[in-house]
């Protein structure tokens, strides 16, 4: 089991990471995620060995991971960190790449070994191509089967798909993090992508201004945010006054909405009035004006006429759920 215990790292007098406390059970998949300056990437390199805490501790079992003041090459031999720069030897094959960080003592394996991770990568035609005539993301995905050679027991994943073009990351995703969960590698993978962990990751860390703000499942941080910047993480979220939706309430309190949990209807409800239709392939995110000139995005199978107006309903018990009380 992975411990983080009250870890705090500074960075010229300035707090990066403030009393993060976690910990994560062997083979699962934590996903951290925030906005940039967070303190996402920081957090993985405090883990990997590479940073020099101001205060706490971190434990892989009864390993304890320390940094640089205590080992001459910092990061952890059961470990393998893929940053966002991805440390590749540019002049020699993938291949060769891949063989580099494989066991010099298990020789005979080599070739099949390479051909696996080519295979969870998808560049099994590119095994003979120098690094250097690659594309940024093929380059990261010869950083991830690199990362992949020896099977580490914990692998830490710094935006591992950012470079990685539309087409291939879903099918990456599908074909790498369930190998992974096959080998029962702990994964803890820092990303902005909400794609990256609706379908993968056992729970979630958000990280705010180098603190936590919600530490869960996916499911359960999904359907309750605790505030906008969490629910944001998942894509577009509406916030809006609850006396909008109830008009002669006096509760000081907001209600988190997604667009798709509206519901469209002819005569009652509060009313939107139609400024313009987003195209999303499967529907339409309209976006609207109500009548305190707060903008509102919702969801519908086809564009509406702008200019129309609409009426929109939100079911008792997703408000009595979202509710966020103002201080």
């Amino acid at each position: 089991m992975l411990h983080i215990n009250n870890v705090s790292f500074s960075y010229k007098d300035i707090p990066i990471l403030e009393n993060i406390t976690f910990s994560l059970e062997k083979g699962s998949h934590l996903s951290i995620m925030g906005e940039s300056g967070s303190g996402k990437s920081t957090l993985l390199k405090a883990i990997y060995g590479l940073l020099d805490l101001n205060s706490g501790e971190i434990f892989w079992g009864k390993q304890q991971v320390l940094g640089p003041n205590f080992n001459l090459v910092p990061g952890e031999k059961y470990m393998r960190y893929v940053a966002q720069d991805f440390n590749l030897m540019t002049f020699t094959s993938v291949a060769e790449n891949i063989g580099e960080f494989l066991s010099v003592f298990d020789q005979e394996n080599h070739e099949s070994r390479i051909n696996e991770l080519l295979e969870v990568i998808e560049l099994v035609n590119f095994a003979d191509v120098k690094v250097k005539n690659l594309s940024g993301g093929q380059q990261q995905r010869v950083a991830l089967a690199r990362a992949l050679a020896q099977e580490p027991e914990v692998l830490l994943l710094d935006e591992p798909f950012s470079s990685i073009d539309q087409f291939k990351k879903n099918e990456l995703r599908h074909r790498l993090f369930p190998y992974l969960k096959e080998k029962g590698i702990t994964i803890l993978n820092a990303t902005h992508d909400p794609n990256d962990i609706l379908s993968f990751a056992d729970n979630i860390l958000v990280l705010k201004d180098g603190k936590t703000v919600a530490n869960t499942s996916i499911e359960a941080l999904y359907q309750k945010p605790k505030e906008k910047y969490v629910a944001s993480l998942f894509g577009q979220v509406n916030e809006l006054p609850i006396s909008l939706l109830k008009e002669y309430t006096e509760v000081d309190a907001s209600i988190l909405i997604y667009p798709h949990e509206f519901e469209i209807s002819k005569e009652s409800g509060f009313e939107v009035y139609v400024i313009n239709n987003h195209f999303k392939g499967g529907h339409f995110v309209i976006e609207g004006l109500a009548e305190n000139s707060q903008t509102v995005f919702f969801t519908n199978p086809n564009a509406l006429k702008i200019h129309a107006r609409v009426y929109l309903n939100v079911s008792l018990q997703l408000v009595n759920k979202r509710m966020v009380h103002k201080n």
